[in-house]
């Protein structure tokens, strides 16, 4: 079976994990956690970067950082991975869920038209004029790598006095403007999960250029406590990345330029292998300028429905080949069904035409080769005529 995206772990792994035995330093210290903040605060252009247990734990821990709490609606896309949402929920917050634009990231000019439609000023606060929620944080995610207008989004966190959160899980390496992107956002949060192009096995970072806030992040997540001995000052969180993870992470971070360079090649070779197929109304996973590239895969025409996706899934998958759907947006997710939301008519229509392809970043050519003419035959051969009737 060619995967979806497995890690590749062919470079100092091993030899940093034999290391952390050796010395004993298996747990939340040890000299590897501080060595990947640094250098992940490099990769991202941040002066100060916090190690966390999961990109979810950092994003509730930044959140909470910059004072969400229960009650509040934090605005962010509908169309993200459900632990986007949950980070907001964990606050006993409320997701105010907005539509994305042509890069699925979400819509800086709908959430501008959201707040101005919906929302008033009062007592320091932006307030949801009908429900009276206030309004504690904007959540941009940058889905795939693809870094949205994060100036506007700038803008209006600056217009009314709302701190910028962004969810940066899939963006390590991603540039906006030719700049890393550790600046556009008060404080940003990557994942290391398994299939992300860096990966600690599990963990994340929070990085930003607030030395005062991150600080305050930091002391959220090692439990809130004082000194060395037993004394704490406030409800914290045990979000503690351990050093056997941080050593995986200094391995990857070491190739960071080698593995973004294999995600853009996949890219690029995806584009010129299907570019034929636009003629029958399929395209590529939208790419901005600057973009990680994360995940590569295809979009199933307009008036294709989710059968169809998982009907070239299956077909795929009998050829050894592993593909999956993409998100589901959160509004029609169990937790989020009651969820204010605005209009989601962009996210509704492309969710269920997605299909991620392999992209681990040590693929070779001949299984890229394989997945190409696999995709071309199934979509042309087996699936184009009877199902969407072309």
């Amino acid at each position: 079976m060619i995967p979806l995206a497995v890690p590749n772990l062919t470079g100092n792994e091993k030899n940093y994990l034999e290391h952390c035995i050796d010395t004993t330093y298996v747990s939340s210290v040890g000299e590897y956690v501080s060595k990947l903040e640094q250098m992940t605060a490099n990769a991202t252009g941040s002066d100060f970067a916090v190690a966390t247990s999961a990109g979810t734990t950092g994003l509730h821990a930044a959140l909470t950082a910059v004072g969400v709490g229960p009650g509040d609606l934090v605005i962010l896309p509908t169309f993200t991975f459900i632990a986007s949402a949950n980070a907001a929920a964990h606050c006993k917050a409320i997701p105010w869920l907005m539509d994305i634009d042509d890069t699925w990231c979400m819509d800086a000019g709908i959430v501008k038209e959201e707040i101005e439609k919906h929302c008033e000023r009062k007592d320091g606060n932006l307030l949801h004029i009908d429900t009276g929620r206030r309004v504690a944080a904007i959540m941009p995610v940058y889905t795939l790598g693809n870094i949205p207008d994060m100036d506007q989004f700038r803008s209006i966190a600056d217009d009314y006095d709302i701190p910028l959160v962004a969810d940066a899980a899939c963006a390590v390496g991603a540039k906006y403007k030719n700049s890393a992107f550790g600046s556009l956002a008060d404080v940003s949060v990557l994942s290391f999960n398994g299939n992300k192009t860096i990966t600690c096995g599990g963990g994340g970072m929070a990085v930003g250029n607030n030395e005062r806030l991150l600080s305050h992040i930091r002391h959220l997540t090692t439990t809130s406590r004082v000194g060395v001995e037993y004394d704490f000052d406030m409800i914290g969180f045990n979000y503690r990345m351990t050093n056997i993870q941080a050593a995986v992470g200094c391995a990857q971070m070491e190739r960071l330029h080698e593995f973004i360079a294999a995600k853009h090649r996949i890219r690029l070779f995806y584009e010129k292998q299907f570019k034929a197929l636009k003629s029958i109304g399929i395209s590529l996973f939208p790419m901005t300028e600057g973009s990680s590239c994360w995940f590569s895969g295809i979009v199933l025409p307009a008036a294709s429905k989710l059968e169809d996706t998982r009907q070239i899934i299956q077909k795929l998958k009998e050829r050894g080949i592993e593909s999956r759907t993409f998100w589901k947006p959160v509004h029609l997710q169990e937790p989020y069904l009651s969820a204010h939301r605005s209009s989601v008519e962009k996210a509704e229509s492309v969710w269920e035409r997605i299909i991620t392809l392999p992209c681990s970043t040590n693929i070779t050519e001949n299984e890229l080769q394989f997945v190409a003419e696999s995709l071309r035959e199934i979509v042309t051969v087996n699936l184009i005529t009877p199902v969407y009737n072309f």
